[in-house]
């Protein structure tokens, strides 16, 4: 006989579950006490919505469901955030919620919300236990379904009375994973279809990769001379120094990248959907009708020709169509060899960072530092904003499980992100990129990284706004500004307030420095970076937008 609240973490157990998130709530008190005897690390995180980005995380650096749980109405709803992130993305996640008891819903209890009817757009299954005894059916359910296909959240509804209800159930099993695989048909085609082909190009993307398809992948495109670009925040699936790498089709794509797109003969679209963002709003390969032929390989039908229409369809996990990838040599024509060369040479230039721009501080030359001294294991994190640019477009990735970036382009999820990280990886380093206004939605969680001890270091680019709608802004309503401006803290206070390490950068050569003492700190550590306003991108000033606005 066990209470609801100890079924729930005995099928978490079962399930090979080892941390979760969290933000407490007396709505599930039950559960909170059976995790007392449980061998699963809790991480008691300052805000939901940071605690399920932190179970977004997680689950993409792992392929494993990310674990969150939150009180009802107010605490739920925040942890929508997080579940949005974990739809648009693709990560196998469970968030549980904490309920009203039975015999108060439908009244519009305290805190009371209807989940089905609320969450059922943000998840693949939103579901509510009535009864204790079926506890251990609804938790490997709900892995299996977060996990399976395209992978994505599942909602668990708890009523209170139901964790605390003393019940006789059967002891939990762990889910069957479902994998799906291409036949030896489809594989011989696509052999034959890419072996014709005088221009394929290959696109890697979505969820339900592993470290040795990646690198069975590689070996494929190399033995192809095949050119590979990687999706939309995406970037780490493909190392960015083979001579293969052609670059990131994500937003500001490189024009010599999507003009080699658009003139392929054939794409690889392997394990990504091609959404709105990497397919530079669907004109790299044009819907429903692509000029080029395409392979697309994903492991849910129902995306199978969904927006484009392939000429081989294959209903295929990433790791599975890797695996029948064949390993025999291949003799591409030179030509195959010059393009991917070609190809490379640009990604190389394009991703060369400048190093003159507007103000005292040249991003460019600190990403050039980052470069030459960052690990090639350390994982980097961001949210999203015109900052994100200098990590996406400079660093170059080298391996798996490097990257944990939203392609929902959501803010405030790079501080999340790198607790969660560090947690799964602490013998690695863990880097957050973020903007002043990215870090502060989410940027209490730094006392999350403080409390665990996880020496995850932040660098605030902080240029005093919404710098993202602001370069919009001056394009569209040119030296109009509204609701645009920030004022901020003092951000290596911020961080000292929290018992971290801060430091602040007003000029290049402060950075290394700056850099070294906040890893010698051994704390979770906050370098500010003080922009000038103009530096909006890479390439481009404000001045220069709103000029060219005016004509």
């Amino acid at each position: 006989m066990r209470t609801g609240g100890q079924l729930i973490v005995d099928a978490l157990v079962a399930n090979g579950t080892k941390r979760l998130f969290c933000v407490p709530g007396e709505s599930y008190l039950a559960v909170l006490d059976a995790l007392v005897d449980a061998e699963i690390g809790v991480t008691v995180c300052r805000q939901e919505g940071g605690a399920a980005m932190m179970a977004d995380a997680w689950g993409r650096l792992t392929g494993e469901p990310g674990i969150c749980f939150v009180t009802r109405g107010p605490g739920a709803t925040n942890a929508s955030a997080g579940l949005h992130i974990a739809r648009q993305d693709s990560t196998p996640m469970i968030l549980f919620i904490g309920q009203v008891q039975r015999e108060a819903r439908e009244r519009e209890a305290f805190q009371e919300i209807e989940y089905r009817r609320a969450f059922t757009e943000y998840a693949k299954w939103v579901g509510e236990i009535d009864d204790a005894r079926r506890i251990p059916e609804f938790v490997t359910r709900a892995f299996a379904v977060a996990t399976s296909g395209r992978p994505g959240p599942v909602v668990l509804t708890l009523p209170e009375d139901v964790l605390r209800d003393i019940v006789e159930a059967p002891e939990p099993k762990p889910y069957t994973p479902v994998e799906t695989y291409p036949s030896h048909q489809q594989m011989e085609e696509v052999e034959r279809l890419i072996t014709e082909a005088e221009r394929p190009f290959a696109i890697l993307g979505g969820s339900r990769w592993t470290a040795e398809a990646v690198s069975r992948f590689a070996s494929f495109a190399e033995r192809h001379e095949l050119p590979v670009g990687c999706s939309f925040r995406r970037q780490a699936l493909f190392d960015h120094l083979h001579p293969c790498y052609a670059g990131d089709v994500g937003i500001g794509i490189n024009p010599v990248l999507a003009e080699a797109i658009k003139q392929s003969d054939l794409v690889l679209l392997l394990g990504g959907r091609f959404s709105e963002m990497p397919s530079s709003n669907y004109t790299l390969l044009e819907s429903p009708y692509p000029r080029q032929k395409l392979i697309h390989v994903h492991p849910d039908a129902a995306e199978l020709g969904r927006v484009y229409r392939p000429d081989i369809a294959i209903n295929a996990s990433p790791a599975a169509f890797c695996a029948a990838l064949p390993s025999t040599a291949h003799n591409p024509a030179p030509a195959s060899a010059d393009r991917a060369a070609a190809l490379h040479d640009a990604y190389r230039t394009w991703s060369t960072p400048p190093t003159e721009g507007p103000g005292k501080v040249q991003m460019g030359a600190i990403m050039n530092w980052v470069e030459e001294n960052a690990q090639a294991d350390t994982i980097f994190t961001n949210g999203a904003g015109n900052y994100a640019t200098w990590l996406h477009r400079f660093h170059r990735f080298r391996g798996f499980a490097t990257q944990a970036a939203p392609t929902s382009g959501s803010m405030g999820y790079g501080m999340p992100a790198a607790v969660a990280a560090k947690q799964l990886f602490p013998e690695r380093d863990v880097i957050c990129f973020a903007g002043d206004g990215c870090f502060l939605m989410h940027g209490q969680e730094f006392a999350t990284a403080v409390r665990y001890d996880l020496p995850v270091i932040v660098l605030v680019i902080n240029n005093g706004m919404y710098g993202t709608i602001r370069m919009h802004q001056e394009r569209e309503y040119p030296s109009r500004v509204s609701a645009t401006d920030l004022t901020n803290p003092d951000f290596a206070d911020y961080a000292r307030a929290f018992g971290g390490h801060g430091e602040t950068v007003t000029e290049t050569a402060e950075f290394e420095a700056a850099y070294e003492r906040a890893k010698a700190s051994g704390k979770p550590a906050i370098i500010e970076i003080r922009i000038d306003p103009e530096a909006i991108t890479p390439t481009r000033s404000l001045s220069d937008i709103r000029n060219a606005a005016r004509g």
